[in-house]
């Protein structure tokens, strides 16, 4: 029948051999159906997490935006965990973020804080912050989450995830993501 896999295409596997942080490599023998389909869901994970993000990034009062940003990516991270089947631990988790998105002060949570704590000043400092934080709020969300998923592609767990190997990794995804949620606040 037209559109339904054969036998062969359903039990067709993929191999990867991928670097983890700590630079040991892990293989993991999956069918190809189903990574494509758990990488789809990843990026449906991902995609509504930062529409999210974008959305707590206008909330007005300084404080409270960035309560909603972190409480939206640890939602991100447990349904990651879910989808990858990775114990979620939520203090751990916490942990992992603060360290990984504090390493990147400049370009994360101080750009954050200095444009939420912009919005306190009238008219220029609400628009600043009103068109600065969620951009940054989503793409910190984006590349939290695409650090992850390929953390946990490679069989990694919340236990095993260093923060300080994943670092430089956490600010090219920073980077690309600047990108990829200027054009998702584009979309209609």
């Amino acid at each position: 029948m037209a559109g339904e896999a054969t036998k062969d295409e359903r039990t067709e596997t993929s191999t990867k051999h991928e670097p983890m942080a700590d630079g040991v490599e892990a293989k993991s023998e999956v069918p190809s159906n189903d990574v494509r389909a758990r990488e789809r869901r990843a990026e449906a994970i991902l995609r509504r997490n930062v529409l999210w993000a974008l959305v707590a990034g206008v909330l007005p009062v300084p404080a409270v935006d960035l309560v909603a940003i972190k409480g939206i990516q640890l939602k991100m991270l447990k349904e990651l965990a879910d989808l990858y089947e990775v114990k979620f631990t939520r203090d751990v988790a916490k942990a992992l973020l603060g360290s990984l998105v504090s390493s990147t002060w400049s370009v994360g949570v101080g750009a954050t804080l200095g444009y939420g704590f912009a919005k306190f000043v009238p008219v220029v400092g609400s628009a600043l912050g009103l068109l600065s934080t969620p951009l940054i709020a989503g793409a910190t969300t984006h590349a939290l989450g695409k650090v992850f998923v390929m953390h946990f592609e490679t069989g990694g767990t919340f236990l095993n995830f260093d923060p300080n190997a994943m670092r430089s990794h956490f600010r090219s995804e920073l980077e690309k993501a600047k990108e990829t949620v200027a054009a998702m606040q584009q979309e209609p």
